[in-house]
């Protein structure tokens, strides 16, 4: 009975620390990984891109090398160009989802020279809105 006490009371502080962690800079978040035995991983993010592809030839090459630059940072496709329905807003006919272990994990990728090499092939080739997500849980 205690252990299972101590087991709600850490999952308590854990959902404490998520939330507060959310609304600090990275810097203190890294200070506090060190300092603290409770801390956990930071939360998980969603690389979000709606596409509208204007050259099939350029954005082949742009996918080609976008794949591996992500999957190199960790991103694990969930959705890549499916079906879908457009509830709300203007859409765009490609949509890709991608989850990273963090949103500055998300970030390091989109900077990182693989992809910023990848995405020279999109810029031309596609219009696109690309936004990075920090998920709940």
């Amino acid at each position: 009975l205690r252990l299972q006490n101590w087991a709600v009371k850490a999952a308590v502080v854990v959902r404490i620390w998520r939330r507060v962690a959310v609304q600090m800079p990275v810097r203190q978040k890294r200070q506090l990984r060190r300092l603290s035995p409770v801390w956990v991983a930071e939360m998980a993010a969603l690389w979000i891109s709606h596409v509208s592809v204007k050259d099939e030839a350029a954005f082949g090459k742009y996918a080609a090398l976008a794949g591996p630059a992500i999957a190199k940072h960790g991103g694990q496709f969930l959705a890549r160009g499916g079906r879908f329905i457009q509830l709300e807003g203007s859409g765009r006919p490609r949509n890709v989802v991608v989850k990273f272990e963090s949103l500055e994990t998300a970030e390091a990728c989109y900077k990182s020279p693989d992809y910023q090499a990848a995405l020279v092939h999109a810029q031309d080739a596609s219009e696109r809105d690309l936004l990075l997500v920090e998920t709940t849980d």
